[in-house]
């Protein structure tokens, strides 16, 4: 089985549930899919050795080849039976994903359960009159927040029912009987005078010059709008207190920027989040409020958050507690850029260069020769007549680590026209550059894209149906094909686990990057380096310290990063008055386990000699 004839076997099947991206179905209907189809499926599960106990519902991916085993234990005792268990195959890399829900507060419940079976099934009629009584009471109406079991019991109690062996009474008491509390939302807006955060990220990646339309879902009293709007950009925005008739537009990139911590109701905050993921066409910037708990007590506690002194509610956050909130809900890549703040993309395409820029070193060449006296050869004549766009071909070659491709040199056409191709072209500029530095641009590179890789390794990511024509490109160049790049990236990953070879790696890199190695009863204990030198580390160490940073987001603010060799821990040391004192004070310490990946903030003024 490939993935052409996977598709293909897909377009033919006419039953279970469908939708836009791919089609569920119970096992009991298999008999409905092409035969070939169901073996395949059957062979798949055998392979990864799933008992057939664990696993009822299959997921057929349309746009690639993929499926998922899930495991609905009570489909048919259940009127919404939740999810225990999903197995997402990738066919193409061969890899395999488990998620566990039975542990879950609020894992993912099933609806309309017919589509699932075939109509000759004995409980196919009362499915179906399961699936009218939900639709008669309402709760169908806003689909985007019926996925989960704590927001559909919501829902249910709302419409004044209850749930009762699996079919909907009448409440005998009012909805919204909680006691309700008139929160001041409109006093969450502040007035800035400068971008906000998030904002400010997108300024800093690039994304604000100019070729993307941005929408601000919950834009307060529009302060960020008024600044880009200064700016040329096309931006529009949206608030439910400061511009309630305005339009909710698709975008190329919209901001959810500190909203779902001042909504407290679950529901809503549920429907901001997919709604304002509905609007992205790129991608979608999501912030909130983090605080730890002995910040948070202070407050008076209401719902899941506190009650401000100013009668504002605020859901304060932990980094995980965030992330999780977004993955959970969305089903997609939730990528850290700060403290609270993560960026999730629709255009998978963008998310991979994206990422690979985060990890992409640039060659930095100055020419310190001229070129060497030779005879007026062709091959002198044509360098020096065409002197500044063979230096524009071999800076683009050092940027690549390969020769480029026809879209990746603005001047090819003309360098094909000149030299005959671009191998004669850096033949020919080899008589006046080293090619030595070529050489290494092309391992910086490599070990660039083994990091990238090795990172996404790390966080999970679910894999993406397309790679960028650049990315197929340097995958061919620098490792042969795929499964040889995944392979060593792996080796790569699973490497940061070897505390000797964490250890021999500082010891190693210590000196030539100023460092401070600090022992423990004459062990190492750790490294610690200045943020400016993170790019110069080991591949292992940037592994190590960029599986950190995945957790934590961009590092602006940081000036060292101390890596502790033996308890898989990195942390991130910002201080007062950095480069202007020799004993500069402690601001901030930012501690990350890898184990546990968690994160621990310390905000307080300590001197130098503390840490």
């Amino acid at each position: 089985m490939n993935s052409e004839k996977f598709n293909e076997l897909i377009k033919q099947v006419r039953t279970g549930k469908k939708l836009p991206d791919a089609i569920y179905l119970h096992k009991d209907a298999f008999s409905a899919l092409p035969p070939l189809l169901a073996r395949f499926i059957g062979v798949v599960a055998s392979a990864l050795k799933v008992p057939d106990s664990d696993w009822n519902i299959v997921k057929l991916f349309k746009a690639n080849f993929r499926l998922s085993l899930l495991n609905y234990p009570n489909f048919y005792t259940d009127a919404y039976p939740l999810l225990q268990q999903s197995i997402t195959v990738d066919l193409a890399k061969l890899q395999h994903r488990v998620t566990r829900y039975d542990e879950h507060d609020n894992p993912p419940i099933l609806h309309r359960k017919e589509h699932f079976i075939l109509p000759e099934h004995p409980d196919y009629e009362s499915f179906c009159l399961i699936t009218q009584e939900g639709e008669a009471a309402g709760l169908y109406d806003n689909p985007r927040m019926i996925g989960f079991k704590a927001s559909w019991q919501r829902i249910i109690a709302k419409h004044g029912y209850e749930l009762m062996d699996g079919r909907l009474f009448r409440s005998s008491a009012l909805p919204g009987a909680e006691d309700e509390q008139n929160i001041d939302r409109h006093k969450t807006a502040i007035v800035r005078h400068e971008l906000s955060a998030p904002m400010k990220t997108l300024v800093k990646h690039g994304f604000l010059q100019g070729d993307c339309s941005v929408f601000d879902y919950g834009c307060g009293r529009g302060d960020d709008l008024r600044e880009l709007e200064a700016h040329g950009l096309d931006v529009l925005g949206w608030d439910p207190n400061f511009k309630p008739d305005a339009d909710k537009v698709s975008s190329d990139i919209v901001n959810l920027g500190f909203v779902i911590n001042v909504i407290e109701d679950k529901d809503e905050r549920l429907d901001a989040l997919l709604g304002s993921w509905e609007l992205a066409q790129k991608l979608l910037v999501v912030s909130a409020m983090l605080a730890n708990e002995s910040y948070i007590a202070q407050f008076q506690p209401y719902k899941d958050g506190v009650i401000t002194s100013r009668n504002t509610f605020q859901k304060y956050y932990s980094q995980s507690e965030l992330k999780e909130f977004i993955e959970t809900t969305l089903d997609e890549n939730a990528i850290a850029i700060g403290p609270g703040i993560f960026y999730i993309f629709r255009d998978k395409n963008l998310e991979q260069q994206f990422q690979q820029s985060r990890q992409k070193r640039h060659y930095e060449w100055r020419h310190l020769t001229a070129p060497e006296r030779v005879p007026e050869s062709q091959a002198h004549l044509l360098f020096t007549q065409h002197q500044p766009l063979f230096e524009a071909f071999w800076k683009c070659c050092l940027d690549l680590g390969r020769l480029p491709a026809e879209d990746e040199f603005t001047d090819y056409k003309q360098i094909n026209e000149i030299a005959g191709s671009p191998k004669k072209a850096i033949r020919l500029v080899g008589k006046w550059y080293n090619l030595d530095e070529l050489e290494h641009a092309a391992a910086m590179r490599k070990e660039d894209l083994l990091v990238y890789f090795a990172l996404s390794l790390f966080q999970k990511h679910k894999s993406y149906a397309q790679q960028p024509e650049g990315l197929k490109r340097d995958i061919k160049a620098f490792f042969g094909n795929y499964n040889v790049a995944l392979t060593q990236a792996k080796e790569l990953l699973f490497s940061i686990a070897n505390t000797d070879f964490i250890e021999q790696a500082c010891l190693a890199i210590a000196e030539k990057v100023n460092g401070k190695l600090v022992y423990e009863d004459e062990n190492p204990h750790s490294l610690i380096i200045e943020k400016r030198y993170l790019n110069y580390m080991p591949a292992i160490l940037r592994v190590y310290v960029g599986s950190a940073l995945q957790l934590y987001g961009d590092i602006d603010e940081v000036n060292e990063i101390k890596i502790h060799i033996t308890s898989g821990k990195v942390t991130l040391l910002t201080y007062l008055d950095w480069g202007k004192t020799d004993t500069p004070g402690l601001r901030e310490r930012v501690k990350i386990d890898l184990s546990s990946q968690s994160i621990v903030i310390f905000s307080k003024f300590i001197e130098a000699d503390a840490r």
